[in-house]
């Protein structure tokens, strides 16, 4: 739990250090009784330690969980380090037969640019996917370029060099971001590509969501991308978004909501879904979906202490999840996730 807390603390200063370490010595004191160990997603982490914190008040079971991406979470799982990964990168179903994994949706995310602009407040700016490709292409390298005031034409845009921020780990935000740059940019799409790593054209590399925000913080003219929860509890700048129905849209419940009306995961296999750049009025374009993996050859008796405290917040953790900027998934999605247990882990 120490890289969690190391991590939480730094990036969001005292008060979120009470619940950190509140988490901490819960997981200690649990060490000796009852402990689920997890990693990998640092987006998921704000409203993950909030559940574990009041599930361990509730039950006396702690969740150990280290908060390192979720290339790392993927990877801790498949290596039988930890009893349950965090992903925000869906795996497909053949690599899960591959690994032999299973994995269900947790909650539904945004992932919001976040800058560092002279004078430019969280929503003053708009940018769409385009801009926002040929920024991370390193073609568009000033604030005031064209391209960027022509979405802009009312903001005072100074003529400052742009410095591209980017996740240096394997990275499940990633994977959205450049999903979204891959739909919106035939030109990103053919050089770069989407997954939890890329080959960056340009920028600098932060780990974790922590880094990222720091970097963007600290470099006057940087531009980068987070989870929008953990964007608002770091007290980011954040851009609104052209959607895919041309409307300025602004991160928040009700565009992720709108974005993932269109999500139907009673039609795929192993809740494998993308919903990147949805269609409607109110989507927001980059809107995405964190999963648990367990393993099938777990023990039953740990894999059912993860499937209870899924449980346990999947119907009781939806005010906490919404309170953080986060959605909860819809009761019918959870009744599929408890069939699948079933079917899956025999739970």
């Amino acid at each position: 739990m120490a890289i969690a807390v190391k991590h939480f603390s730094r990036a969001l200063g005292a008060s979120a250090v009470a619940v950190a370490v509140a988490l901490s010595v819960g997981t200690s004191v649990g060490m000796a009784a009852e402990t689920i160990t997890g990693a990998g997603s640092t987006a998921v982490y704000p409203v993950l330690s909030e559940w574990a914190n009041t599930y361990q008040k509730q039950t006396g079971i702690s969740i150990n969980y280290q908060s390192i991406g979720s290339g790392g979470g993927i990877k801790q799982i498949k290596a039988k380090t930890v009893v349950f990964g965090d992903s925000d990168m869906p795996l497909k179903p053949e690599q899960l037969k591959e690994a032999n994994l299973v994995q269900f949706p947790v909650v539904i995310i945004g992932i919001a640019p976040v800058l560092n602009v002279p004078g430019v407040k969280p929503g003053a700016m708009v940018l769409d996917g385009k801009a926002l490709a040929d920024i991370y292409l390193g073609k568009v390298t000033k604030w005031n370029d064209p391209e960027i005031k022509s979405l802009n034409p009312k903001l005072n845009l100074p003529d400052m060099n742009i410095t591209v921020v980017h996740r240096s780990d394997g990275s499940g935000t990633t994977f959205y971001f450049t999903n979204y740059l891959s739909k919106v940019s035939a030109e990103w799409k053919e050089k770069v590509g989407s997954d939890t790593a890329v080959n960056w054209p340009a920028g600098v590399g932060g780990k974790g969501s922590e880094g990222v925000a720091s970097y963007v913080k600290q470099i006057r003219g940087a531009i980068g991308y987070d989870e929008y929860a953990y964007a608002m509890q770091t007290h980011m700048t954040w851009a609104r978004m052209l959607n895919k129905s041309g409307k300025e849209v602004s991160p928040e419940i009700k565009t992720f909501q709108a974005a993932s009306a269109n999500a139907d995961f009673s039609k795929v296999q192993d809740f494998y879904l993308i919903m990147t750049d949805q269609q409607g009025a109110e989507s927001w374009p980059i809107t995405g979906t964190t999963y648990f993996l367990l393993r099938k050859d777990t023990p039953k008796a740990e894999n059912k202490k993860v499937v209870a405290f899924a449980q346990w917040f999947l119907n009781h953790g939806q005010a906490q999840a919404e309170k953080l900027d986060y959605v909860p998934l819809p009761q019918a999605t959870v009744r599929l996730i408890e069939q699948y247990w079933k079917k899956e882990l025999g739970i």
